[in-house]
């Protein structure tokens, strides 16, 4: 059941992470997809800072972010 709730959260964080980067992203499906990989990448990122933000916002917070991270760090890499 966790899964399915950090799935969700990745899905909403893709979807306000491709609202924030304007068209710097990768079209809305990609940028769902990212969401759910940035939302792990953003929850082993808070966790090593040691910042542990609980509750669904805090996921939230912490999924958007690595989300925004992932999506930053594949446009380095792509020739988009």
């Amino acid at each position: 059941m966790n899964y399915l709730i950090f799935l969700l959260i990745g899905l909403v964080a893709g979807w306000i992470a491709s609202i924030l980067l304007k068209g710097r992203g990768y079209g809305m499906i990609i940028n769902l997809i990212l969401g759910v990989i940035g939302s792990f990448i953003g929850g082993t990122i808070f966790g090593i800072f040691g910042i542990h933000l609980n509750g669904f916002f805090g996921l939230l917070i912490s999924a958007t972010v690595g989300a925004i991270v992932l999506i930053w760090v594949v446009g380095l890499f792509s020739k988009k």
